[in-house]
């Protein structure tokens, strides 16, 4: 289990022992210790941390692994600083979630939408991500250009670029308007912008990419841009919240 920290009065307000704004008393008339020390406003608690109130030990809840399923709008960033003043995706984080340091699982480029996860666990993190678990990323596109059998054929063989293979392992061809086609396509690699250079290489321009599922974990219909869910890892129950 990784470890993380939450604020001093968060930590007092889980446990039972006072709202938050009681706790801030508690901390400013010196009656809170963490550890050995006498705690002050802006301290953070860890798992391993004893926390001692008139010097009687807090008995603490177990910290719960969580995982998060982000639906990213177009122009937010996937990272936790952004270069140009764009949003990232702890911007939209629930003000709950906002002590607890994520790790990103699979990330998605400035312009995709769609389907990300995040977890406060860094073996869930490493598991979901690591090539040998082989779990499909499914991508809903939308491109421009003439599409035939053979390039289909082409993408499911996979291409050389940058001195890697990329690969579709399958490809659904969807509706067409006018000049736009529409695929759902699945890949295992996760390699960056992966999706965008297959269709690059055989001269196809994306106007749409959205992603929307990864390995078992789908996006929701009903879950708007901008919004979280928590999926409940034991079972995946689903309980919605947003900004």
């Amino acid at each position: 289990m990784v470890d993380y920290l939450i604020r001093l009065q968060k930590f007092l307000s889980k446990n039972g022992i006072a709202s938050r704004r009681k706790s801030e008393i508690l901390i400013r008339t010196g009656r809170v210790r963490i550890n050995n020390d006498i705690a002050k406003i802006g301290d953070k608690v860890g798992s391993e941390d004893r926390v001692y109130i008139d010097n009687e030990l807090v008995i603490k809840d177990d910290y719960q692994d969580m995982l998060l399923a982000f639906n990213k709008p177009i122009g937010v960033v996937s990272s936790k600083i952004s270069q140009n003043k764009n949003k990232t995706v702890f911007d939209f984080l629930p003000d709950d979630k906002g002590d607890i340091p994520w790790f990103l699982i699979g990330r998605l480029d400035i312009n995709t939408s769609g389907l990300m996860l995040l977890t406060n666990n860094g073996d869930i993190a490493n598991n979901l991500a690591h090539p040998s678990k082989n779990l499909d990323r499914e991508y809903l596109v939308r491109a421009r250009g003439d599409f035939n059998e053979t390039i289909k054929q082409s993408m499911l063989k996979g291409i050389l670029i940058d001195e890697k293979i990329h690969k579709f392992t399958d490809i659904v061809i969807g509706r067409r308007t006018s000049t736009n086609q529409w695929f759902t396509v699945c890949t295992k690699t996760g390699m960056n912008r992966e999706v965008r250079k297959i269709f690059n290489a055989h001269n196809l321009q994306i106007s749409r990419l959205k992603r929307v599922r990864f390995g078992p974990f789908f996006l929701p219909e009903s879950l708007a841009e901008g919004q979280f869910v928590e999926l409940n890892i034991s079972n995946h129950k689903k309980i919605a919240y947003g900004k």
